[in-house]
């Protein structure tokens, strides 16, 4: 019996990297009140790419056996936009909410301090369209076409 048991646990061929990743880190995120770490990984898609920054979300925390009404302490980057965020603490609420569907966070608390290094950009494209597709451009009658149609070019590096 304890073999079948075994058996029916087991996984077999590919595993998604985000369902073991998630129950690693489900901890980790879970004492800072960030449950599966979703308002991180997804911190600017919820606020904005201007807002998230200069932002961190560093914990939240939720009155004593509640789950609703907590303050998210944010970490920004310099006074100048602790002050701006003040004014759209508001709609930051909003957004945040409406990520979760519920009332998950009732006010934001700010924290003065440098933020991580974040990765490097990834390297433009190659500036040139390749020869190959050259003439097909040069058959393009419409002069903004085919300045779309270059610029696509560019930005897919000349890749097949």
């Amino acid at each position: 019996m304890s073999d079948e048991k075994t058996k029916d646990n087991r996984r077999y061929g590919m595993v998604q990297v985000g369902i073991p990743v998630g129950s690693l880190t489900k901890p980790i995120f879970g004492r800072h009140g960030f449950a599966g770490g979703a308002m991180i990984v997804d911190w600017p898609a919820i606020v904005g790419a201007a807002v998230a920054t200069y932002t961190l979300p560093i914990r939240v925390r939720f009155p004593p056996n509640e789950r609703t009404g907590g303050t998210l302490e944010i970490k920004v980057a310099n006074s100048a936009f602790a002050t701006e965020l003040q004014h759209l603490e508001p709609l930051i609420l909003e957004r945040i909410n409406g990520y979760f569907g519920w009332a998950a966070v009732a006010r934001l608390k700010f924290r003065h301090g440098p933020l991580p290094k974040r990765p490097a950009a990834p390297p433009p494209p190659a500036a040139q369209v390749s020869d190959r597709h050259m003439p097909a451009l040069d058959r393009v009658e419409d002069p903004d076409l085919r300045a779309a149609l270059e610029r696509l070019g560019r930005h897919l590096g000349g890749k097949p």
